[in-house]
């Protein structure tokens, strides 16, 4: 059910920008695929004892906080759709819960990459792993995002 407090206009362009939500998570996520790939490569020349790839190491630690801000905007863009739309939060509750977790581990995966230091820091493989898991929950999100779009 449409909000029927939102002006016509609103009313008629609000498909298109669930579209566009869609849309702006999809180039997000294709961000965070180039994020893992980055970092697999930093970690196999790390582990192998090769030369570290310095320019991805570059590109992996700009990109990085961008990549998770994008996130949080796509999140909260999508809250905002589904509260001018439906007049409450809690329309699409799975939807939610998975961009809910998926930004609690950008914001861990944030503040883990903060405190990696050193060779042998214990949280390497912890970022590595919950960064996995990201990749594997914008997949589900996807999913669920394509159910409610079609």
């Amino acid at each position: 059910m449409i909000n029927e407090a939102l002006p016509q206009w609103l009313r008629q362009v609000m498909p298109y920008l669930a579209l566009g939500h869609g849309l702006f998570n999809l180039l997000v996520f294709g961000i965070f695929v180039r994020q893992g790939w980055l970092g697999l490569a930093i970690r196999r020349a790390r582990r192998s004892g090769a030369s570290l790839p310095f320019t991805a190491i570059r590109s992996h630690r700009r990109t990085g906080p961008v990549a998770a801000l994008l996130g949080g905007a796509g999140f909260l863009a999508g809250v905002l759709l589904v509260f001018l739309d439906k007049g409450h939060l809690i329309e699409y509750p799975l939807h939610l819960a998975v961009g809910s977790v998926i930004v609690s581990a950008l914001v861990a995966l944030y503040i883990m990459s903060r405190r990696i230091a050193g060779v042998d820091s214990p949280y390497r493989t912890p970022h590595a792993a919950l960064g996995l898991v990201l990749l594997g929950l914008y997949v589900i999100q996807a999913v669920l995002g394509l159910g409610i779009l079609l």
